[in-house]
C-alpha cells in the first residue's frame, strides 16, 4: 500500500444481500483509480493486452510494476510481448461486479484478478454456484505478497505484555473484565479494549473474526459450521468482542489520527484502544512514517515518538494471501502473459518493492527491515490459520451479529431551516431522512437508540434549541422513522448546544457494557448566540478513557462545516464523515452505523 492510496483508501462497497454464505458488505463509494501502464515508454509492437484488477491497498504498487513490465525486453510464451494495464476496485466489490455486471464498474473486464485475499476467490465461487455457472475461481492461487494479522499494541504495553511469554487471542484480547491493566501490575491504564474494522466492511476485519474462532475451537484448519453453534466457542467470542472499544470503517483512518496526536505531543486520539488488530503491514507503515502527517513533497512523515508492536497469539493467525488471480476471460495468449506477469512479480527487485510497503514476500517471509520495524517474530516462526470453507464464513458473520458489542445510539438530527434548500427534486431534509432510514436499518435489534431534534428555539419548541423526539431506549426502528418524516424544519443551527447535552445524556445513560456514541447529522456550521465557545465543547467532549463517550459528525452539504465537526470529533477519539456532497451521504451513513 502507497501512501497515495492509504489517503483515499475506502472500504468495500454496500449491495444488497446476495446468496447464501456470501458477505453482506457495507461501506462507502468505492474508490477506483485507473491508469494506462503501458503510457510511460512501453513498446509499442505489443499484440496482447493484460486487464488486472487490484484491490485498492496494492493499486498505486502495481501500476508502478505495470510500468516496469511494460517497459522491458520481456517476451511471453508463443513469442511476441504483452502491455499490461491495471485498474483498481475493492475486493468486495469486485466480487459481486465478477459474480453480476462487470461493465456496471465502468472498468475494464479483467482477465487478472488479484484481491486482498483468497477469502473473496471463496466466496465468488458460491456466488457462481448459486447461479449455476462454472466456477471462476476453482482452485487455490499463488500469492505475490503476503500480510499476517497481528495484534498492534503502544510499544510500552507491548513490552509488559510480551514478559508473560507467550500468549493467546483470548489471553490478550480477552484481558479486561473489571481488572484490566491491573492485572498486569498496571492499574493506571485502566480496562483493556482493542480496536477492530468491521468484518462487513473490511477484509483484515473479516479476518480479525476468523482468527477469533479458530482461536475458539484451537485449530488452525478445519472450521465448522457444528463449531460456531458451540457455546464455548459463541462464549469465547462474545467476551472478546465485549471488549471492542468500537468498530472502523478504515483502520488506516484510525492510524492517522493516532499518528496525528502522537506528533503532536497530546493526548492520542485512541487512547482508549489498548490495541487495534489489523494486518502487519499497517504496523510498518505507521512506524515508517508513512500514515504521519507530512509536508508537501514528502514521501513520508516523521516516525511517531511511540511505535506500534506486533504481537503474534500463540494459537496462530490468518493471513491476507494477495492471490494471483487468473479468470476465464482470459484467451490463451493473455494466459500466456498473465504466467509472465505473475513470475515477473515475484521475481526479487519487484518482491523489493512489496517489502517497502510493509509485506511480506510471497513466500511468506520477512525482511529483516520488516521484523526491525513490526517487531520480532516467534522463535519457530508463525502458524496460519487455513481460510474456512466459504459457507462457514457467511453462518460466521451471521453469528457476529448477534455476539458483537452492543450500543447506546444518539442520534440528533439537524431541523434547522436550511434543511428546506434543494438537493435535486427533494429537499436535503428529505435526503438525509432517506439515508438515516437505510442507515438504522444496519443497526442491530439490540442496540439501545434515541433521537433527538436539533435548531434553535422556535415556536414549536420554545424552551429548547433540542428536543427529545424518541427517549434512548430498546430499538424501535419504525417508531423512529416515523418521528423523523413528521419533524418540522426551521430555525437556526444549534449545534455546539445540542452537542453538549448530548454528551450529558449520553454520560448520565452511560453503560460499560456498551459503545456510548452520539451521532450528528447536520447541513450547517453553528447559528447559535447563546453557545458559540468551540473550545469549552472540545474539552467537555475530550475523552474519557474510563467513561468514553464517542461523537460521529455526518457533514452534510457543502454549507457544513466539516472542520469544525472533525475537530468535535476527534477531541472525543469518533469519527467525522464527510458527506458534503449529499449524493453521498447514503454510503456515509452506512460507514458511519458499522462503528457500532
Amino acid at each position: 500500500m502507497t501512501p497515495s492510496a492509504t489517503r483515499t483508501r475506502q472500504w468495500l462497497p454496500y449491495t444488497a444481500a446476495v446468496t447464501a454464505g456470501l458477505v453482506v458488505i457495507a461501506g462507502a463509494v468505492v474508490f477506483v483509480r485507473q491508469r494506462d501502464a503501458g503510457s510511460t515508454g512501453a513498446r509499442a509492437d505489443c499484440a496482447t493486452t493484460l486487464q488486472v484488477n487490484s484491490s485498492t491497498e496494492k493499486a498505486d504498487l502495481l501500476v508502478e510494476l505495470a510500468e516496469r513490465y511494460d517497459r522491458s525486453n520481456r517476451s511471453i510464451e508463443g513469442g511476441g510481448c504483452a502491455q499490461v494495464h491495471v485498474s483498481a476496485l475493492n475486493s468486495g466489490q469486485a466480487t459481486e461486479a465478477l459474480a453480476t455486471d462487470w461493465a456496471r464498474t465502468g472498468l475494464p473486464q479483467p482477465q487478472v484478478w488479484l484481491p486482498t485475499s483468497s477469502l473473496w476467490t471463496g466466496q465468488l465461487r458460491l456466488l457462481d454456484e448459486a447461479a449455476g455457472r462454472a466456477p471462476q475461481t476453482p482452485v487455490r492461487y499463488p500469492s505475490i505478497a503476503n500480510s499476517p494479522l497481528v495484534i498492534a499494541m503502544p510499544q510500552p504495553k507491548a513490552e509488559l505484555v510480551r514478559r508473560r511469554g507467550p500468549l493467546g487471542w483470548g489471553e490478550i484480547l480477552g484481558l479486561s473484565g473489571r481488572d484490566g491493566w491491573a492485572s498486569f501490575g498496571k492499574p493506571e491504564w485502566g480496562r483493556f479494549t482493542f480496536g477492530k474494522d468491521n468484518p462487513n466492511l473490511s477484509t483484515s476485519g473479516l479476518a480479525a473474526t476468523i482468527a477469533t474462532y479458530y482461536a475458539a475451537v484451537r485449530r488452525s484448519s478445519d472450521l465448522t459450521r457444528s463449531d460456531l453453534a458451540d457455546p464455548a466457542v459463541t462464549q469465547f467470542v462474545r467476551r472478546i468482542e465485549a471488549n471492542v472499544s468500537h468498530y472502523s470503517d478504515d483502520s488506516v483512518d484510525l492510524l492517522r489520527n493516532l499518528a496525528e496526536a502522537d506528533l503532536a505531543g497530546g493526548a492520542g486520539s485512541t487512547d482508549d484502544m489498548s490495541a487495534i488488530v489489523l494486518q502487519e503491514e499497517l504496523v510498518d507503515l505507521y512506524n515508517t512514517g508513512a500514515l504521519s502527517p507530512r509536508q508537501d513533497g514528502q514521501e513520508r512523515g516523521r516516525r511517531p515518538n511511540v511505535p506500534l508492536v506486533a504481537i503474534h497469539p500463540k494459537e496462530g493467525t490468518f493471513n491476507l494471501d494477495h492471490p494471483f488471480v487468473v479468470l476465464p476471460s482470459a484467451d490463451e495468449r493473455q494466459r500466456a502473459a498473465a504466467a509472465d506477469f505473475q513470475a515477473f512479480l515475484t521475481e526479487d527487485a519487484q518482491q523489493e518493492s512489496f517489502a517497502r510497503l510493509g509485506f511480506r514476500d510471497h513466500e511468506r517471509r520477512a525482511s529483516a527491515d520488516l521484523l526491525a520495524s513490526v517487531g520480532a517474530e516467534p522463535t519457530a516462526g508463525l502458524t496460519y490459520f487455513e481460510p474456512p470453507d466459504p459457507r462457514v464464513v457467511g453462518a460466521m458473520l451471521d453469528g457476529w451479529r448477534t455476539l458483537r458489542k452492543k450500543a447506546n445510539i444518539l442520534i440528533a438530527l439537524d431541523t434547522s431551516g436550511s434543511m428546506q434548500a434543494m438537493v435535486g427534486a427533494r429537499t436535503r431534509f428529505q435526503v438525509a431522512s432517506a439515508a438515516a432510514g437505510k442507515g438504522l436499518a444496519l443497526l442491530n435489534s439490540e442496540d439501545r437508540v434515541g433521537l433527538w431534534s436539533f435548531s434553535s428555539e422556535t415556536p414549536k419548541r420554545p424552551k429548547s434549541p433540542y428536543r427529545t423526539e424518541v427517549p434512548l431506549g430498546g430499538f424501535d426502528q419504525k417508531r423512529i422513522t416515523s418521528k423523523i418524516a413528521g419533524l418540522h424544519v426551521e430555525g437556526g443551527t444549534a449545534l455546539y448546544a445540542t452537542v453538549r447535552a448530548a454528551h450529558r445524556e449520553l454520560l448520565d445513560r452511560y453503560d460499560p457494557q456498551r459503545i456510548n456514541a452520539i451521532v450528528v447529522l447536520t447541513d450547517g456550521k453553528n447559528e447559535y448566540g447563546p453557545d458559540n465557545d468551540l473550545a469549552r465543547l472540545l474539552a467537555e467532549v475530550a475523552l474519557d478513557p474510563q467513561r468514553p463517550v464517542k461523537v460521529f459528525c455526518i457533514a452534510f452539504d457543502r454549507e457544513s462545516d466539516f472542520t469544525t465537526l472533525d475537530r468535535i470529533a476527534k477531541a472525543s477519539s469518533g469519527k467525522a464523515f464527510d458527506a458534503t456532497d449529499p449524493t453521498t451521504i447514503d454510503d456515509a451513513f452506512v460507514k458511519l452505523v458499522s462503528s457500532f
